[in-house]
C-alpha cells in the first residue's frame, strides 16, 4: 500500500470513533514549535570561551559540534529540511554575533548584535524567541539578578534590558510576536541563612528589567522556575512559587520546563490549572531522567499527556512550546530531528482522540468504558497518519529522515576538526 493509501485507511478507521483526521491534520500544521539553536553546539555560544556553568551539564563529545555561526545556521538547516510544518528558532543572548575586531559585554549587547539571525529567519520564513544568558560569564559565578552586589546585579539588569529590546526588534522585523524567557541559575548548595533577601533582590531586578518601554502584542516575557540544580542543591531563587505568584501579580507569563519540578512531579498535570487563570502558557519540553537533565524528548506517556491537556483543553493558540535539551553524546542532528518530530507526534497523536466521547463517558461514570477506549486508542494507526502529514509536507517519512543524517554526518560533521 501507498503511503496516501495506507492513510485513506487509517481516515475511515479513526472516522468511525468520531475523529476528523484532515482536521487533525490542518491544525497540526498551524502549530508552531520554536527549536533550540543550543543542541548544535552544546551550549556554547559565541560571546565567550569559558566553561558552561549555572548547575547546567553537557555530556558526550560526538564529534560535529557547530563552532561558528555559518556551521551552526547550516545545521538548523538541515534540520528544518526534515521537519513538517513551519516553527521558530529560540536563541540564547550568548550567541549574539560580532563583527571581526568586535566585542561588547552582554549588558551592551544591541539589536545589530542579532542582524544576521533576522536575515536567516527572513531568508526561511521563520519566528525568533529569546533568551537572556544568565550563566557561562565570569559575572555570574555566584548569584546574579539577585546578588548583593549591586555592581554585579546592575550589569544582569542592564542584560535583561537589552534582551527586552532585542526582542521587540526580532517581532518587528518578522511580524510575529517573540517569546522572551527569563531563567536565573541562582541559587545555593547548602541550607541558607536568608531566603527572602535574595527573592526580594530578585524581584526589584524582574522590576527594574520590565521598566523598558515594549509592546506586550509584539514580546510575550515570561519567567521560568526552577526546584534545583547542580550546586544548587538547597536553594534557588526563582523557585515555582516565586516565578508563578510574580508573573501573575505583572501580567507576563509563566513558563513551565518539564525538568523542572520534582521527579515526581509532571508538567502535564499543571497545564489545566494554570490555564484556568492565564490567557497564555509557555512551556519547555525536555527529558528528565532522574534530575533536570536535558535528554532528547521521546513520543513518551509524558510528552502524550503535554500534548492531549494543550489540545483537549482548545489551547494551541494559548501556549508557546519549546524544546530545551542537549545531548552530546550522539549526532547533535539527529538529536534535534528526533526531540522536534516526536513533540509533533504526541501533538498528532493529542489531535487524533475522541474527546467528546471520552468526556460523555467520563462525566457519566463509565470508568470501564473510559479506559478501554484509552487504551484502545493507542494502537490506532497514528503513524500512517503522520508518514501522510511528512509526505504531503515534503519531508521523509519514517525512519527514512536518517539517511539524510547520515550524509550529512559523512560530508560536513566529519569534517569538524
Amino acid at each position: 500500500m501507498t503511503t496516501q493509501e495506507r492513510y485513506l485507511s487509517a481516515k475511515e478507521m479513526y472516522a468511525a470513533v468520531g475523529v476528523d483526521t484532515q482536521k487533525a491534520l490542518e491544525m497540526l500544521s498551524r502549530f508552531s514549535i520554536s527549536m533550540h539553536c543550543w543542541q548544535g553546539d552544546d551550549v556554547k555560544g559565541f560571546d565567550q570561551d569559558g566553561p558552561l556553568s549555572g548547575g547546567i551539564q553537557t555530556t558526550g563529545n560526538y564529534p560535529g559540534r557547530a563552532r561558528t555561526p555559518e556551521e551552526l545556521m547550516a545545521d538548523i538547516d538541515q534540520v528544518l529540511k526534515l521537519l513538517p510544518g513551519k516553527h521558530k528558532l529560540n536563541l540564547h543572548a550568548c550567541y549574539a554575533i560580532f563583527e571581526k575586531g568586535e566585542h561588547v559585554d552582554r549588558d551592551a549587547i544591541e539589536p545589530k548584535h542579532f542582524k544576521r539571525w533576522v536575515e536567516f529567519a527572513k531568508e526561511r520564513g521563520i519566528g525568533l524567541d529569546f533568551n537572556p544568558t544568565f550563566f557561562s560569564h565570569k559575572k555570574a559565578e555566584g548569584l546574579t539578578l539577585s546578588s548583593n552586589d549591586e555592581e554585579i546585579r546592575q550589569f544582569w539588569i542592564r542584560h535583561g534590558q537589552a534582551c527586552v529590546r532585542i526582542s521587540q526588534y526580532f517581532a518587528e522585523e518578522l511580524g510575529q510576536p517573540c517569546v522572551m524567557n527569563i531563567w536565573i541559575p541562582d541559587g545555593l548548595k547548602d541550607i541558607p541563612a536568608d531566603r527572602l533577601g535574595p527573592r526580594a533582590r530578585f524581584k526589584d531586578s524582574l522590576d527594574q528589567i520590565l521598566s523598558v518601554p515594549y509592546d506586550k502584542e509584539k514580546v510575550y516575557v515570561c519567567l521560568e522556575s526552577k526546584v534545583f540544580g547542580i550546586g544548587l542543591e538547597s536553594y534557588t531563587v526563582g523557585s515555582s512559587e516565586f516565578c508563578v505568584n510574580y508573573a501573575a501579580k505583572k501580567g507576563i507569563l509563566s513558563l513551565m520546563d518539564t525538568g523542572h519540578y520534582h521527579p515526581t512531579e509532571v508538567v502535564s498535570d499543571k497545564i489545566s490549572s494554570m490555564l484556568l487563570f492565564n490567557e497564555k502558557l509557555a512551556l519547555h519540553v525536555s527529558r528528565p531522567v532522574r534530575w533536570d537533565s536535558d535528554h532528547v524528548v521521546l513520543f513518551d506517556d509524558e510528552t502524550k499527556e503535554i500534548a492531549k491537556e494543550i489540545v483537549r483543553n482548545n489551547a494551541m493558540d494559548r501556549v508557546f512550546l519549546a524544546m530545551d535539551y542537549f545531548d552530546a553524546s550522539i549526532n547533535r542532528i539527529s538529536a534535534w530531528v528526533v526531540g522536534m518530530r516526536n513533540m509533533q507526534k504526541a501533538m498528532l497523536f493529542a489531535l487524533l482522540q475522541p474527546y467528546t466521547r471520552l468526556q460523555e463517558m467520563q462525566n457519566a461514570g463509565s470508568f470501564t468504558e473510559l479506559q478501554m477506549l484509552q487504551e484502545e486508542m493507542k494502537l490506532y494507526p497514528v503513524g500512517d497518519v503522520w508518514n501522510y502529514f511528512c509526505e504531503i509536507n515534503g519531508v521523509p517519512g519514517k525512519e527514512d529522515w536518517y539517511a539524510e543524517v547520515k550524509r550529512y554526518e559523512q560530508e560536513v560533521l566529519s569534517r569538524r576538526i
